[in-house]
């Protein structure tokens, strides 16, 4: 099989396809015919060396795929040879065929197509655990929820499932064209940050109360202009930081408004931490992308494929991610997802 093959430690742009060994699923894990794979800013930075998580070296990168079944290893119950899933990997998702552990893999419904199924276990669980976890932001009807970088793979979901929750949505980015796919995607008010101060218009459309939750994966500035147009008890959320800044949050704007900052890394309960607790939390994880699907089926939520590249183009991808040109989420697709797609 080909792979893209991490040696050292190094910029994404150096790293080559290599020709590695067909992998051998051990106990409680399962071996899949990728047919799509995620790209991701976090991906740019593991091959680097510089995320929270180190991978032993050398490795595969990419943790997102979904593919078909074509070997299980003992213990597996779950799943079967021919089986459509998705899945959360350690590392391993860019090459041809992966291992993946049955806790981290998650049954496809019928219609959900290979390349826009690997939105939902990082995407769109993401953001259904930060929406309606009552220890996270806890949108509720009624509630006003403003979503920054709101045509990129997280926000859309944001978008999506804060209509859902009966929520009024306030989406904001960095262009008209953008704007329009929130809007299309549940946001009942859009803000371009370029052209407008997003502070004073959330203000404006709440009347001056502001809004009860925000969902930020942009960082930097955003937040902090974030924090002056909040409603007193709101609740806000740091995702990301794709801004490429880290906000240093002033205590006292959170002590006159009662405001609460809550952090969400879903690599927690993946097994993405110091202890593995991914066994101790899978009851949760089936229970939200019971839900994600669910909705799916409704035709509630619609995830949006940004582009798709074959495993060749593979440095076109992470550009493409890097670059913030992406809508939606960005594929690798393989086999007979890359054919259905005319890849």
């Amino acid at each position: 099989m080909r792979g893209v093959f991490v040696r050292d430690w190094m910029p994404f742009e150096q790293l080559q396809l290599e020709a590695l060994p067909v992998p051998t699923p051990g106990p409680k894990a399962v071996r899949l015919r990728v047919q799509a794979a995620g790209m991701s800013f976090a991906t740019s930075l593991v091959v680097q060396g510089k995320y929270q998580r180190r991978p032993p070296l050398p490795f595969v990168p990419g943790t997102e795929v979904a593919g078909i079944v074509d070997a299980v290893g003992q213990d597996v119950t779950r799943f079967r040879i021919g089986d459509r899933v998705c899945a959360v990997l350690d590392w391993g998702g860019l090459a041809e065929q992966a291992i993946a552990l049955e806790v981290n893999a998650f049954g496809l419904p019928p219609t959900l197509e290979f390349a826009r199924a690997i939105s939902f276990t990082n995407s769109y669980a993401t953001s259904a655990a930060a929406l309606t976890w009552p220890h996270l932001l806890n949108v509720r009807r009624g509630d006003w929820l403003l979503v920054h970088g709101a045509a990129g793979g997280v926000g859309i979901a944001a978008c999506e499932i804060g209509r859902i929750l009966g929520a009024t949505v306030i989406a904001t980015a960095g262009s008209d064209a953008k704007l329009d796919i929130a809007r299309a995607h549940g946001a009942a008010h859009v803000i371009n940050y370029r052209t407008h101060d997003f502070r004073e218009t959330v203000l404006a459309l709440t009347q001056g109360r502001g809004v009860d939750a925000v969902y930020d994966p942009v960082g930097g500035e955003v937040f902090m202009q974030s924090l002056r147009c909040m409603a007193p008890e709101a609740r806000i959320m740091p995702v990301g930081f794709a801004s490429g800044e880290i906000p240093q949050i002033p205590a006292n704007l959170l002590l006159v408004k009662n405001l609460t900052v809550c952090g969400l890394n879903m690599g927690l309960y993946y097994g993405w931490s110091p202890v593995d607790l991914r066994y101790e939390y899978e009851a949760r994880m089936r229970a939200i992308m019971d839900q994600l699907f669910g909705w799916f089926e409704l035709g509630q939520i619609d995830p949006v494929l940004g582009a798709a590249y074959r495993l060749d183009d593979f440095q076109q991808a992470m550009s493409d991610v890097l670059t913030r040109r992406a809508v939606g989420r960005i594929a690798i697709v393989m086999d007979e997802e890359a054919r259905r797609l005319g890849v």
